[in-house]
């Protein structure tokens, strides 16, 4: 039975991204934590991820190491990323019926 880790991203500050959430999320897969891991931009996160440099070269250093990224569409709507986020390769899709699934199927889910 695969792992598979979701890691819902709704803090934007700049530390706690670094520090925790790409440290973690890579060391995931390269330590062989869990199988699979995939981050979940929500909210303020979808700007962050789409405006910010240090972030961008984090999410791309996490990809190589297998971390997927997805975004929720209405956030990323909302806060207007959603063409960067694509260009950066996330999946943007409705997030909500898919977090309410995961949290009712008691999947493991990490909140940053």
């Amino acid at each position: 039975m695969e792992k598979h880790l979701h890691i819902l991203w709704t803090n934007p500050d700049l530390i706690t991204s670094e520090k925790m959430l790409f440290m973690y999320a890579r060391n995931c897969l390269l330590q062989h934590w869990w199988d699979k891991v995939t981050v979940i931009i929500w909210g303020g996160t979808a700007r962050l991820a789409a405006e910010n440099e240090s972030i961008q070269f984090r999410m791309e250093e996490a990809r190589i190491a297998g971390v997927e990224f997805t975004a929720c569409v209405a956030c990323a709507d909302q806060l207007g990323v959603t063409e960067k986020l694509l260009e950066l390769e996330v999946d943007v899709k409705p997030w909500g019926k898919l977090l309410t699934e995961l949290i009712q199927e008691g999947k493991p889910l990490l909140t940053v």
